[in-house]
Formats: C-alpha cells, structure tokens, sequence
C-alpha cells in the first residue's frame, strides 16, 4: 500500500528464539565462577578458591542468571543446588572453560616462537667485516626466522628501506629522509692498505693528501667510499683518480699485493682482506675518516617480532 511504513522481512530461522537475550554478553569469567561455585558447592568457598569477594561472585552469577533469563542456582541457608538450566551450563561451561584455557595456551607458545622471514639490505663493508659471525649467532639462537641479505650501495640500501623492500638495512651514515629511524651500528674508520714496504709505510697514519700523491686502487666507483673520496680530494684542490678501479675489496688488496698502488679502503675490509705479511695496514689520518655505520629501518611501531628481533641481536 502507498504511503505505508516498510518492515524489514526475517525468515523464522534468522530470528532471535523466545527466551534468548542477545543484548546480554556472555562473560567467560562469570562461566568460570558459576562452574567454580557449581563444583566447590558454596560461593563462599568457590569465592576464595577464585580470590575474588563472596558478594562479587554472587553477582557474576546473578548477572548471568539474567543473561540467560532463568535461575541456575537455588540459594538456601544450607548452601546452593543447580537447577536443570543450571546442571546444563555447568556441563557445558566445563568444556567452554577447558577449551578457552587450551586456546590461552595455544596462542601464548605460538607468541613466544619468533618466526618469519627478514630482508636485509648491507653496504660491501659490513657485509664483509660485521655481519658473517653476527648473522651466524642470531641463526643459530632463532631457526625459524630467515634472513635474506642482499649487498647493496648505502644510497640504494636508504632507498630499499624507504620503498619497504628491505625490513633492515645497514650503510654509511649519511643524512636521510624523514619516516627512517637510524641507529649507531659500528665503527668502521677508514685505513691505508700498502705494500709492507712503501715509502709511507713508515709513518704511524697518513695523511690523505700524501696518498693522492701515490698510485691508486680504487673500489667500486660511484659507490659511497668512491664519492667520499673524490669531494675529499676536491676539497684538497686536488684530485682522486685510481689507477685501477675494482668492484670489490678483495680485488683491490690483491692489487696492492701486486704492487700496482695504494688503497683507502674501511677498516673492516683491510682486517678482513690485508692480514698477511706482505701489507701494512696505517690509518686514514683525517676527521672525516671516523666512519661509522647506521642501521636504518622504516618507522613502524612496532616492528614486527622477527624483525625487532634481528634489530637487537644486531645492535647488542
């Protein structure tokens, strides 16, 4: 008919059935009480059995009487008997109370195993003269988790970090953009690799204009060590350029083994790389050449456990 109010239509089986107040919650700790109360015989033993007032249990069970809008108790000066309705939630809130207390227990162990997997991003020189033994123990202390570590520049490190393609990352510090929060990770100052027997192997440290006045071995150019140096040398009004420029560290310490010239490479890598007799190791006696390394992650909190977890190990 026009004009006349709409009702919404519910089949018969979507319908509340006569007697359930579904505006009532049913609490799982008043369940608990009611069975305490149930087996104990007494609220007020069943009262401190669960550590809570005799007059507060009495109205948990009063509250869920109402809930379920009939008695479960009948209450006498000689105690308390169970009504049918109040046998049956007895039997009922049994089971209901040992499976809430088998999911407490499921989900706390599933809480407290770390799992997952993390992407690491690192710069050559921690990966080479930090990460092998701290990578190991954290492995080894946490099987479930994996790590995906991927060598990088520290401007391409900054940049996975940034568009969430690494959980982690570790360069050179340098400035960044808002949304990364950055960490002290090490320090890692930069050194002179030459032949044990060059004419600046004498000096305690050298001075980065008197290396320029030597062949160069270069590592990796364009990366971040490459580009320090040369606005360095700028700086100097002078001018880097390597004789040879190689991609890893590694190569450029067997070309100094050689003879074909000097290298300024990080500390890490000179310990790593320049330990037999045939090199002398001198550092870089510069301000700038206190290099450290940060460890950069995407702002999140908080992290991720397994994450959170490799941040820790890695900065313990």
């Amino acid at each position: 008919m026009a004009g006349a109010q709409q009702r919404e239509w519910r089949p018969a089986s979507a319908r509340s059935p006569p007697g359930i107040r579904l505006n009532h919650r049913l609490d799982p700790y008043s369940i608990r009480l009611f069975v305490s109360t149930a087996q104990a015989g007494s609220i007020v033993r069943a009262a401190e059995q669960e550590h809570i007032a005799a007059s507060a249990l009495s109205r948990r069970i009063s509250d869920l009487e109402h809930a379920f809008g009939t008695p479960l108790l009948v209450r006498s000066p000689r105690g308390i008997a169970l009504t049918d309705a109040g046998r049956l939630v007895l039997s009922r809130g049994m089971r209901f109370d040992a499976e809430l207390q088998s999911l407490f227990h499921e989900v706390k162990r599933l809480g407290d195993e770390l799992s997952g997997r993390v992407r690491l991003h690192a710069n050559m020189s921690a990966v080479i003269g930090f990460l092998p033994e701290r990578l190991g123990n954290f492995m080894a202390a946490h099987p479930g988790i994996s790590v995906s570590l991927q060598e990088e520049d520290t401007r391409d490190v900054i940049r996975a970090c940034l568009d969430d393609r690494a959980d982690l990352g570790i360069g050179v510090e340098t400035s960044v953009a808002a949304g990364l929060d950055v960490r002290h990770f090490a320090d890692d100052p930069l050194h002179i690799v030459m032949p044990a027997r060059h004419v600046l192997s004498g000096k305690p440290a050298v001075k980065f204009l008197d290396a320029l006045q030597h062949p160069l071995i270069g590592v990796h150019e364009g990366g971040a060590l490459d580009r320090s140096l040369r606005a360095q040398a700028q700086a100097l009004d002078a001018r880097f350029e390597p004789t040879v420029s190689l991609t890893s560290f590694d190569a450029v310490c067997r070309m100094v083994e050689a003879g074909l010239g000097i290298a300024v490479i990080p500390q890490s890598a000179a310990t790593a790389y320049a330990g037999s007799a045939q090199f002398v190791r001198r550092p870089l006696d510069e301000p700038w050449a206190a290099r450290r390394l940060m460890l950069y992650t995407l702002r999140r909190n908080p992290q991720p456990r397994a994450i959170q977890a490799l941040m820790d190990s890695l900065l313990g």
